[in-house]
């Protein structure tokens, strides 16, 4: 690329002392984690003329770094100070001290926190960037991975969603030549040739600031002027190790890395400004020295600094739970559960103009393939979207939209196929708001089809998987039974400032349910009695509740069963429980989960290792689940894994044998 100095408009002085303050920043620590001052490092050498693009950025636009992108964070606002005390992992930094060196974040400065695996912050880098289109607002979102995360299944989703979206973003790859130890010559998607010109391709050596200012340049004229996505890929050197638990010399060849020295990009900028006079090397020399003094009591300052306080490790974990109100549906008369879901879903749309819906087919007249968003497109079309096959460009997209500010509520087509999505919902949505300590917040909704009992379904449409979900830290997770718990559940967490994962199971879809008069608010962890009983507690949830009713009707001469709907997996009503074992001192669980490691298992555990729930059990609790195997489609697969009303009733008379 040609480069036409008079052209670059950013001040090269300036530049210059944000590069060699970031490489100082980076040589300190490194000193500190010989010194056994840290647990560990990982620099940003020779990535520093990426800095250059802060001078282009916007207060409001976004940035999705990572972790090589210190001069870029620096040059948005944060401070080496800031950096400090990330290094020594203080209690007043932007995680509290529970994220690793490097891994950047400012909410004042929107800059989105960093997360270790790789290449995953760029699909909600599209989300902000899709929230800003939809708002019409005049901003960009910039988002970097390494060269070898561009192999990741996620980066190729975030190209397509913003080509398909043509959304304002840059997606720069920073390719140093290796991912670790790595050579990635041949792993390279860029040089496979796998991507085309037409998606807005920039090869840059970035090497240099002036080169990298003048593609950054037209890379974000372009996403400003409704031109769509750039990927800008930035030859670089790593002049360092991968991170201080790396050594570089026992992969490199000891010329590769004296060649590399030979171009280091604060050398080369500082020899350019002193041929042309615009600096001396007297000068240049009392910068550095006034650089190193300023890094040094930083760090120095920064070691003093208070240290995380292990009392408040639960902390930001999540907020507070909303309110719970009346969900928008008319009481006293027959609703589905379906229909009751796609009201509420109505009214949010109608009331704040924050909610956005994604999923696959959810978009009239299809409506979804259970119509739970039947005539939403139709009445909102510029809210309620058809969804990419790719579930982790929707939930990738939820983790940044939500950061932005909307309130997405969005569909995976059955829960089954979570897994592609399992990164973006396990590492980014539940975590968020815990790893920067209260900063970043993820108010999202991911709705999903759920369970069996709906013959035809095999393997990849009837799981009960709601264990897997409960067992990540950031997530709420619920399981409604009825029309009514589905619409009071849903309007909850339409309005909870954290992710929730909200089950629908299949089999109580289209069931025509009477509804009470006065619909009641559902909170998070509140459970129902469904039906009331002194001698056999019995707890269920979803569609298990015909089961657990039917066994308790058919046992009425033998023992009255109190049946409870948990109804949220994630908090749990304990409490409600245990008031109830206080009558009966027996305790049945049935779940349509498999029963490892499941949530049965959870309310057992947790009461028999109680001692004073304990002490209430005149027999051993009984579970009863699904064995630990798939689904078959044939139905008589099927119903053998089941849990159905016969083993409920013996495991109830278990119950009652002590």
């Amino acid at each position: 690329m040609s480069v036409n100095q008079a052209q670059m408009t950013y001040n090269r002085l300036e530049i210059l002392r944000l590069m060699y303050l970031s490489r100082e920043g980076d040589r300190r620590e490194g000193v500190l984690h010989r010194q056994s001052k840290g647990w560990f490092q990982v620099a940003g050498m020779g990535h520093e003329p990426l800095g250059v693009i802060g001078q282009l950025l916007e207060p409001g636009d976004y940035v999705f770094p990572y972790y090589r992108d210190r001069a870029l964070v620096l040059s948005r606002g944060v401070t080496n100070w800031d950096l400090a005390r990330a290094y020594f992992a203080k209690r007043n930094t932007s995680s509290g001290g529970r994220q690793m060196p490097g891994h950047y974040s400012s909410r004042k400065h929107n800059i989105w926190s960093v997360p270790t695996p790789t290449g995953s912050n760029a699909l909600p880098a599209c989300g902000a960037a899709w929230a800003m289109q939809l708002h019409n607002r005049p901003n960009i979102a910039v988002a970097t991975v390494g060269d070898a995360a561009a192999r990741q299944g996620e980066f190729y989703e975030a190209v397509s969603f913003a080509v398909e979206r043509q959304l304002p973003m840059i997606l720069i790859v920073e390719d140093n030549l290796y991912g670790i130890s790595t050579n990635t010559e041949r792993f390279n998607p860029f040089k496979l040739g796998i991507f085309a010109d037409q998606i807005g391709l920039m090869q840059v050596d970035a090497r240099h600031p002036d080169r990298v200012y003048e593609a950054a340049s037209i890379a974000i004229q372009r996403a400003r002027s409704g031109g769509g996505p750039t990927i800008m890929v930035c030859e670089l050197d790593r002049l360092c190790s991968h991170t201080s638990s790396d050594d570089h010399r026992v992969y490199r060849p000891q010329h590769e890395i004296d060649q590399m020295m030979q171009r280091d990009p604060i050398v080369v900028m500082a020899n350019e400004l002193i041929a042309s006079g615009e600096l001396t090397e007297e000068q240049w020399a009392a910068e550095k020295e006034e650089i190193n003094r300023q890094v040094d009591a930083d760090y120095q300052r920064a070691e003093a600094e208070a240290d995380p306080v292990a009392s408040e490790l639960m902390d930001h974990l999540m907020a507070g739970p909303p309110q719970p109100v009346s969900p928008p549906i008319e009481g006293g008369r027959k609703w589905r559960m379906v229909d009751a879901v796609n009201a509420v879903f109505k009214q949010g749309l109608k009331d704040d103009r924050r909610y956005v819906f994604f999923g696959e087919d959810i978009e009239d007249p299809k409506g979804g393939v259970f119509r739970l968003t039947a005539d939403l497109s139709d009445t909102f079309p510029d809210r309620v979207f058809n969804a990419p096959l790719a579930e982790a460009t929707i939930c990738g997209v939820a983790a940044g939209m939500a950061s932005y500010g909307m309130r997405p509520v969005f569909e995976l087509q059955f829960i089954d196929f979570v897994g592609p999505a399992w990164n973006q919902i396990g590492q980014n949505l539940a975590t968020l708001r815990w790893r920067t300590f209260g900063e970043w917040q993820c108010p999202a909704v991911i709705y999903a089809p759920y369970g069996a009992y709906l013959p035809g379904g095999s393997l990849w449409h009837s799981q009960a998987n709601e264990s897997l979900f409960a067992h990540i830290p950031g997530l709420r997770v619920v399981v409604p039974s009825t029309p009514e718990d589905a619409a009071g559940l849903m309007w909850t967490a339409m309005h909870a400032d954290d992710p929730t994962i909200f089950l629908i199971p299949k089999h109580l879809f289209r069931l025509q349910m009477d509804c009470p008069v006065d619909v009641p608010p559902v909170g998070f962890g509140q459970a129902r009695i469904r039906r009331a009983g002194d001698d056999v507690t019995l707890v269920t949830w979803g569609n298990c509740i015909e089961q657990a009713l039917a066994a308790a009707q058919a046992v009425e001469d033998e023992a009255e069963v109190e049946v409870i709907d948990l109804r949220s997996i994630m908090p749990w009503d304990r409490a409600t429980i245990v008031q109830s074992l206080e009558k009966t001192g027996r305790l049945v669980v049935v779940q349509e989960d498999g029963e490892s490691c499941s949530v049965g298992q959870m309310v057992i555990s947790s009461l028999v290792g109680d001692d004073e729930t304990f002490s209430l059990f005149v027999s051993a609790p009984q579970l009863v689940a699904k064995p630990d195997v798939h689904i078959g489609y044939n139905p008589i697969y099927e119903y053998a894994a089941l849990p159905d009303t016969a083993r409920v009733i013996a495991a109830i008379r278990r119950t009652l044998e002590s």
